[in-house]
């Protein structure tokens, strides 16, 4: 195998594909990158039997071959070239790379016992890349990090038709996203559970392309470890589904809220950012909604204080309550409008965070935060 291939292009192909490489394989041979050099394509692929990823860019190939090297190593090494053109030879059992002046030489693994990636389900439609990689990263959030309760780390993805609506949740706050996809065929209705974090990923990765294709098996009961799959441009991820039945979070949103108030979201989230520096780790910031004023107030008695007023506008009536920081403070942070209201029924019952453009405009219920007051767990 020989081939010449552009730095930038090679290290943003390699550094791309080796996101999914694991830190701790369960064998060695999977913290391996496989490339193929074939017809004037140079693919790198990576699998540890859960996520597959591979990418395609254009090589001046003198020799078709296929290699298999450290992931890692090659990233590192990558980045560090000097802005020249690449040229890969495999010599026996080793890969050497030149870049200039520059010359590495790393030991290959086998490539007969490497893992075929599995095939990409078939696309059952599209989605703006942009919308999709906003939808969850305000959806991701709320998933659980907790890895004893392994089905709250992932998004459930419901679709119906032309609707996509994504649910993430750790017993303490709920986030739910709704937004619009083109289906290939009409009438298709089913949920899929996929981890947080690979659904994070996609979107962090696929946001330069245009549009993203998703792919998954129609039949998922019938076909263990089902796959999603999305792909953009000449680069692809599959992950597995996860199994398990996942909570009926929906009706934990409430029907009717007596009580709401609106606020500027960008004060709030600085004023928040601000006196949460005095809150205790497992203590609260807390809320007072009077005279179409916002009181946040944080800290203990014998130790270190704050407090902070801001605007508010006002329905319904007083109300005074208390949220993690951090929970308040990420679901504020992933929303994209000028203003956020606050729903509420009740001090002691959840409250919905939703955005709205203006100060006396409809909320906009595309996105939707439940977050429970301190001390309380869904």
């Amino acid at each position: 195998m020989k081939f010449t291939v552009a730095r930038d292009v090679l290290a943003e192909a390699v550094n791309w594909t080796a996101r999914t490489v694991p830190s701790r394989p369960s064998v060695p041979i999977l913290a391996g990158i496989r490339m193929t050099a074939q017809d004037g394509i140079l693919a790198l692929s990576s699998f540890d039997y859960e996520i597959s990823t591979r990418s395609e860019v254009e090589a001046d190939i003198e020799h078709d071959g296929d290699v298999l090297v450290s992931g890692r190593l090659l990233a590192s090494i990558s980045k560090a070239l000097p802005d020249q053109p690449v040229e890969c030879s495999l010599e026996g059992a080793k890969l050497n790379v030149i870049c200039g002046t520059a010359h590495f030489t790393l030991a290959t693994m086998s490539v007969d016992e490497y893992p075929l990636l599995p095939h990409m389900p078939k696309v059952r439609g599209s989605i703006d890349a942009q919308v999709l990689a906003q939808a969850i990263s305000q959806v991701s959030v709320a998933a659980s990090a907790d890895d004893t309760i392994p089905l709250l780390t992932g998004v459930r993805m419901e679709i119906e038709d032309d609707k996509i609506t994504l649910l993430g949740t750790d017993r303490y706050r709920l986030a739910m996203r709704e937004i619009a996809w083109e289906p290939a065929q009409p009438g298709i209705s089913t949920a899929l559970l996929v981890k947080a974090r690979t659904l994070s990923d996609v979107a962090k990765s696929m946001t330069s392309a245009g549009r993203v294709e998703i792919a998954f098996d129609a039949d998922l009961e019938s076909q263990p470890n089902s796959l999603i799959g999305f792909t953009a441009g000449t680069r692809r991820t599959t992950s597995t589904l996860m199994d398990g039945d996942y909570p009926p979070v929906r009706r934990l949103f409430p029907e009717e809220t007596a009580i709401h108030t609106v606020v500027n979201r960008h004060e709030l989230l600085d004023a928040v950012k601000r006196v949460s520096l005095v809150a205790e780790q497992k203590t609260s910031v807390r809320l007072g909604f009077a005279n179409n004023q916002l009181v946040l107030e944080a800290g203990q008695d014998d130790n270190a204080q704050a407090s902070e007023v801001i605007a508010a506008q006002q329905v319904g009536g007083d109300i005074q309550t208390a949220f993690n920081p951090r929970y308040l403070e990420s679901g504020l942070a992933v929303l994209d409008s000028d203003y956020v209201r606050f729903s509420f029924t009740d001090p002691a019952k959840p409250a919905v965070v939703t955005g709205q453009k203006e100060e006396n405009t409809d909320q906009d219920l595309s996105f939707r935060y439940l977050i429970m007051p301190i001390r309380f767990g869904i």
